[in-house]
């Protein structure tokens, strides 16, 4: 009768221990990992949880397909994804779909037309004066002081170049409650004739223009200014809206002890199509760190001049310029002097990050294309957990088909096969749970359709492994070298078919948009692990089996009895008898 081979594959069988133990120390690794991160449970995709899903399509604009591209779609869905979570909204996923559709998946509680506006818009970034700022709901603002230094607010800056005087997250600084001089003097002082329409941007002579009606407005935004409270989403959300760029306008934003502050800003003296480039850089000449370096076009360079020269000659907070984008105030530098020299620069306590952030809202603060909403769905959280226990119920109908069918047909080794199964269950959900804040995959119902499919692989392996055991014990093995004759065969087997398996996840992932990806990544990773299972736990715990008296001995109800498989009495090689020898040859 036959017996293994001796040497490496007779060693690796006799320590299957050594597998068993790494995959379930990668297995408490994994479960530890899920709850010490407290993301305990997989994260659900917007047709599971519920929400609202956004599909824009850009639409080229005088004929010029050129520019729909990669980068400018990219920095649409960076734009937006910004614009999104200023809506206070956690989870929400901006992709590309294709060549020029980007969809928006909002998770439920938020409102879907107030959404689609602030993703759909060709946004516009300005560069207003500050005529007031203090902190929103801190305490009642001190008499005007007209040469108070706001607090938090370096005093120095450099010559010929705009100084950050917000935090290093290019927020907008902290001054706490200094207004300079009264509302109603900066925004009257600010409508007098001296600022006539020709030296602001796209802007028609004001009809408040005259004394009393300029006063009345005045009033009436400082009656505002004192009512808003920008720790309100709803309030921040809807500040400033129908303003034009040419009139004074609240806004709010956030300081750099992470407070909300609120301003008075006067009209847009400079737009976003000023600024040519901007980029993030960092001084390491001066020791500055992280900067911001603004390229203005001509025109711009113009418009930055007059009104950096204005603002030099102002007392705190007057002599800052906000940088507003959708709304929002994004930086508030201030400045000593007129900067006419086409560039400028932001500086202050930034790290790359934020530095890189600011970049790219003054070189992107509009959308490089136009979008059209092609459609808007909404699925409420109740069909979300209707789909999810349908699918659920699916997987248990079709992991409870596939355990009887082990039962009926294998038996005992049906044991090995279970385990095998709850072990690829596990590492599966731990690493769908932690693959949710770690690259932001989301278990979206295609994935769970991609799990169910997942099983039926998994229980092909087995199969096929089992099968072989089986065949050599057909041909008059024992249970010991059958298995270890079985694995190599079956081995190549379970290789090949989990690899092809696995090169249709990929193309299908690569070529698919949308949730179908969903599909494509659960059913690779799920390959992935089968491999890992049946070699690592599979294979080494049915050679232990194989030392066991039950299944060696081929109990009628291990799965391995001979008699029931048919086994054959081992052929056997007999001597052929020796020719007789001639005597008269001899």
């Amino acid at each position: 009768m036959a017996t293994p081979k001796k040497g490496r594959n007779a060693s690796a069988q006799s320590k299957p221990g050594r597998s068993l133990a790494l995959i379930l120390i990668a297995l408490v690794a994994l479960t530890g990992g899920m709850f010490a991160s407290g993301h305990t449970k997989p994260r659900l995709g917007i047709d599971l949880a519920g929400g609202t899903s956004i599909t824009l399509r850009a639409v080229p604009e005088a004929g010029n397909e050129a520019a729909i591209n990669k980068t400018n779609m990219d920095t649409a869905v960076s734009i937006m994804e910004r614009r999104v979570n200023g809506l206070g909204v956690s989870e929400a996923e901006v992709q590309t779909q294709g060549d020029r559709n980007i969809v928006v998946n909002i998770p439920k509680g938020t409102n879907s037309e107030q959404a689609r506006k602030q993703v759909g818009t060709t946004a516009k970034l300005y560069f207003r004066p500050v005529l007031a700022t203090e902190v929103a709901g801190g305490p009642a603002s001190p008499a005007p002081s007209p040469t108070g230094s706001p607090s938090g607010k370096p005093s120095g800056a450099a010559s010929d170049k705009p100084e950050a005087t917000g935090d290093g997250s290019a927020t907008p600084s902290a001054s706490a409650t200094t207004q300079g001089r009264a509302v109603t003097d900066a925004l009257k002082a600010d409508a007098t004739p001296s600022a006539s329409a020709s030296d602001k941007p796209g802007a028609s002579p004001s009809p408040s223009a005259d004394g009393g009606t300029a006063e009345a407005d005045a009033k009436a935004l400082q009656a505002k200014y004192a009512k808003l409270d920008c720790t309100d989403g709803k309030t921040r959300s809807s500040v400033g809206d129908g303003v034009k760029a040419s009139e004074p306008t609240l806004a709010c934003g956030k300081n750099s002890q992470g407070q909300w502050q609120k301003y008075v800003l006067g009209p847009a003296e400079v737009d976003g199509t000023d600024v040519d480039k901007a980029q993030a850089t960092l001084d390491t000449q001066r020791g500055a760190g992280w900067t911001v370096q603004m390229d203005f076009t001509d025109g711009g360079a113009k418009k930055f001049g007059d009104i950096t020269g204005k603002l030099a000659q102002n007392q705190p907070p007057q002599n800052q310029f906000a940088i507003v984008l959708d709304g929002d105030v994004v930086s508030d530098p201030s400045v000593k002097e007129a900067l006419t020299g086409g560039n400028a620069e932001i500086s202050g306590n930034f790290n790359q990050q934020s530095a890189q952030d600011l970049s790219n809202m003054l070189s992107y603060g509009a959308l490089p294309l136009t979008f059209k909403v092609d459609s808007m769905t909404t699925v409420t959280a109740a069909l979300g957990g209707d789909q999810l226990q349908a699918g659920l119920i699916a997987g248990a109908i079709g992991l409870a088909l596939v355990v009887i069918y082990l039962l009926a047909y294998y038996r005992g080794l049906s044991f090995i096969a279970i385990l095998s199964l709850l072990v690829s269950a596990a590492l599966t959900y731990t690493l769908m749970a932690l693959l949710g804040p770690a690259i932001g995959f989301a278990l979206n119902l295609p994935a769970v359709c991609g799990a169910i499919v997942a099983i039926g692989i998994t229980a092909d392996s087995f199969i096929v492994f089992f099968e072989r055991v089986r065949d050599e014990i057909r041909e008059g093995r024992t249970l010991r070298p059958a298995v270890e004759r079985a694995w190599p065969r079956a081995r190549r087997t379970i290789l090949v078919s989990d690899f092809v398996s696995f090169l249709a996840a990929a193309v299908l992932f690569i070529v698919t948009v949308g949730k179908v990806r969903g599909f494509a990544f659960t059913l690779g990773l799920t390959t992935l692990l089968d491999v890992v299972v049946v070699f690592l736990f599979t294979k080494p715990l049915l050679t232990l089996m194989a030392r066991r008296k039950f299944f060696a001995s081929g109990h009628k109800w291990s799965g391995l009895d001979p008699k029931s498989l048919g086994a054959q009495p081992p052929l056997r090689r007999t001597r052929r008898p020796a020719a007789p020898v001639d005597p008269k040859e001899a």
